[in-house]
């Protein structure tokens, strides 16, 4: 569907084009009058008297009170023909198309012996012209015959770069590699599939981007594989009215405020949003986008102007919101625009003030651009959700084997929707995968394998009109399509794949491994080169957010179709000083230790350690208790904004489920130097390498190092002494509740041993991580 912009949007380029032609321009407006006497939209008598008239009144705006004797004719005469061109530009731009408008304008240059083509070419300023006039050169430059079109190939960029920072990126990183892939017409396309004025955003900015890479220059086998979401875009500009006309802007300052302000306030401004209410006309849009769309689910996607760029990625900052859409038509638009209000309200959420702030960015014009989508999948029964979805890196950054390669990537896998693939869920795990050895598992024992396998799925209910988490046997049948690729039975300790679609196994032994899927398929290597085309492309590693459909699960070796839905610059740790790990250290000088999934760095200079106690933190039965103890580490991460710390806890920091461990966001923590999860009996979950959910990117954009400690482990320590014997030191940095003094501590490493800090070394290549004391006289180098 093509939504045509506003009649005053229409009016106002037609001027700016006649503007380039200050001679001709009379000769152009007289052919533009005969269109419109000679179709019948306006008599001459009609446009004449209303000429007048709008003359006459323009009169009184300048304080002439007799229109007839206060004004010489010959001034009186200019007036008219003022109000005669701007009455032409008027209905000509509300009735009859800019592509009329331009014949015209050929017809009057040829006329006078000019080449249109590349007269207009050589005058036009790409900057200052009308997106329509930038659009129609650009088209005519790229339709040339190839010997004609390398003459004008510097306009012809020049062009693409106006349109890519008008219509989708004004970042310079961006638009550097999208000037050498995006054509006119690929241009025009995203144009047509966009409602509103401004930018489409970052998110939508980086998916067509790689999609157009991809399309271009991987091999033909690659190709095949690809598939392009479809999508449609909300312009940045919609923000800005939807701001201005519910009186919103009094919240502009929260940015400036303090996080105790933010927190304290943002219920109120999601009040505020959700009691607003779009324009009539653009809800007019909306509703042709759902009428266009059909009774699809789809996904409403925040793509914010600074989201998905270089270094700040923004993982998990902003809404997204699935629509399973099968109501009535009314129902479906209040939907869509309560989803709609939901990002725009999230650009105000504390943690991504704190975000911004933290990058520097808080003075950024940060409007929010809006990605719909047609959520990728398929019915089954009453459920609708794709087969495979998932995360991949062009760069495994963390190896828990020496033979995994970096180079060669990384992915999580999950069955359903694919936020189990990006956030850390309940008691739940995704397939972890490198695409250098996709066989090879972090954990190979067949209670390891169950218990890390995914046990919940999401999807969309299309009865219940809802979305839904269901445990994956209460949704599994025989009767699944690819079955056999997604699943294992497991028997006695062993794991074997289905043989055929009907077998005598009981549902509660089937295990989703994706086995067969990574056996059987290309799906791996594909992969592997999807990510490595476009870190080549891109100068920079890349991820990824994908889904996956078996195409012929019939056939001995299925083919694959892999949608992309997001792309974006992979974040990752900066390596400065090469990690030298110390020998034979005296045991009282170890704080702790651990050999599972290490990265590779060198913290200096510890002094404090943010310490919740896995007896204490599991000992806080309520909610409240649990949340109260969050917002005490986010005032420690404040207060100690200006010293070095490192945070240390038990289970999954950052889970949405706080039985599993301390939920803490991005805005809790930034300032610690490293996050290190304590795992073991009475302690916490086995400790899951967090590689590519958002709460991972944000830790990696910070520069935070990751650890996991699994207690009982024989290559893992930690100081009992140093974490349980020493001062609290929490109520000289902040106010803390009595009742959760034994659930946060903060440890001076001076109090333990004076004159000391703490310095982390990490080494990937030994997969080996230790903290130890070191004496303050020593030279010390700043991370």
């Amino acid at each position: 569907m093509i939504y045509p912009v506003s009649p005053g949007d229409r009016q106002f380029n037609v001027y700016m084009a006649l503007n380039q032609y200050p001679i001709l321009s009379d000769g152009i407006r007289a052919r533009m009058r005969r269109e419109l006497f000679e179709r019948g939209i306006i008599t001459l008598q009609h446009f004449e008297a209303d000429a007048r008239a709008i003359a006459i009144q323009s009169q009184g705006r300048e304080g002439l009170s007799n229109p007839y004797g206060d004004e010489a004719p010959e001034v009186w005469e200019y007036r008219l023909g003022k109000m005669r061109d701007l009455l032409t530009d008027q209905i000509f731009s509300r009735n009859l198309s800019f592509e009329l408008f331009e014949q015209l304008v050929w017809e009057v240059l040829s006329e006078r012996g000019v080449n249109a083509q590349q007269h207009i070419s050589l005058s036009m300023n790409p900057e200052l012209a009308p997106l329509e006039v930038v659009f129609d050169q650009a088209m005519m430059i790229e339709n040339m015959p190839d010997v004609e079109r390398s003459t004008m190939q510097a306009r012809l960029v020049e062009s693409k770069v106006v349109l890519i920072r008008t219509l989708i990126s004004d970042q310079l990183r961006y638009i550097n590699v999208a000037k050498e892939w995006f054509t006119i017409s690929d241009l025009a396309d995203i144009r047509r599939r966009k409602l509103g004025t401004g930018r489409i955003g970052g998110k939508a900015a980086g998916m067509l981007l790689a999609l157009r890479i991809l399309e271009t220059s991987a091999s033909p086998l690659l190709k095949d594989c690809l598939r392009a979401p479809d999508s449609y875009f909300i312009g940045s500009d919609v923000f800005y009215t939807f701001m201005s006309t519910n009186n919103l802007f009094h919240w502009n300052d929260q940015k400036y405020k303090s996080e105790a302000e933010m927190r304290v306030e943002y219920p109120m401004i999601i009040r505020d949003f959700e009691a607003s209410e779009f324009p009539l006309d653009f809800l007019g849009d909306l509703s042709d986008l759902l009428e266009n769309m059909g009774k699809k689910p789809l996904i409403v996607r925040s793509s914010s102007l600074l989201e998905d760029n270089f270094g700040t990625a923004f993982a998990g900052k902003y809404e997204s919101v699935f629509l399973p859409n099968q109501g009535n038509s009314s129902a479906n638009l209040g939907a869509l625009t309560r989803a709609l209000i939901r990002v725009y309200v999230s650009t105000l959420n504390p943690n991504a003030l704190l975000y911004r702030r933290s990058k520097g960015l808080q003075d950024y014009d940060e409007r929010m651009g809006v990605l719909i989508q047609v959520v990728e999948g398929e019915t089954f029964g009453k459920y609708y959700l794709p087969q495979v979805a998932g995360v991949a890196f062009s760069r495994n950054l963390y190896r828990w084997a020496p033979q995994i390669r970096r180079e060669d990537g990384f992915a999580r896998l999950v069955w359903g929707l694919g936020t189990r693939a990006v956030d850390r869920v309940g008691n739940d795990y995704p397939r972890l995968l490198a695409l250098s050895h996709p066989l090879l598992r972090p954990s190979t024992d067949a209670t390891s394998i169950r218990r890390y396998s995914q046990q919940y799925v999401d999807l969309i209910d299309l009865e219940k009109n809802s979305l839904l988490t269901l445990p994956i046997r209460d949704v599994l049948s025989t009767r699944y399509p690819s079955l056999r690729y997604l699943v294992q039975v497991e028997e006695d300790g062993y794991f074997s794949s289905l043989r055929s679609s009907v077998f005598d196994s009981d549902m509660s032994n089937l295990v989703l491994t994706f086995e067969d899927l990574l056996r059987r398929t290309d799906f791996a290597s594909q992969l592997r080169l999807i990510l490595q085309t476009l870190e080549k492309n891109y100068n920079s590693p890349v991820d990824l957010e994908f889904t996956l459909k078996i195409i012929n699960p019939v056939s001995a070796r299925p083919q694959v179709a892999i949608t992309i839905l997001q792309c974006r610059p992979q974040s990752f740790l900066v390596v400065g000083e090469q990690a030298t790990l110390p020998m034979n250290l005296p045991e009282g000088d170890v704080i702790f230790s651990t050999q599972f999934v290490v990265p590779e760095g060198v913290i200096h200079e510890v002094r404090y350690v943010v310490y919740v106690p896995a007896e204490g933190y599991f000992s806080l039965q309520s909610k409240e208790d649990r949340y109260e103890l969050v917002r005490a580490v986010s005032r420690l991460n404040n207060a100690l904004k200006d010293e070095k710390f490192i945070c240390v806890g038990p289970g999954r920091w950052g889970s949405s489920n706080s039985d599993l461990g301390v939920s803490v966001d991005y805005g809790d923590i930034y300032n610690t130097e490293a996050l290190v999860e304590l795992s073991g009996s009475g302690i916490g979950p086995a400790p899951e390498p967090s590689l590519g959910t958002h709460f991972f990117q944000d830790l990696l954009e910070e520069q935070i190092y990751p650890l996991a400690i699994p207690l009982g482990d024989e290559n893992s320590s930690l100081n009992r002494n140093f974490f349980d014997e020493m001062p609290n030191r929490v109520r000289e940095w902040t106010t803390l509740d009595e009742k959760l003094m034994s659930s946060l501590r903060l440890i001076a490493v001076d109090d333990y041993r004076k004159d000391h800090y703490i310095r982390i070394v990490m080494s990937d290549e030994k997969s080996r991580a230790i903290a130890y004391l070191q004496k303050d006289s020593q030279t010390s180098v700043g991370k």
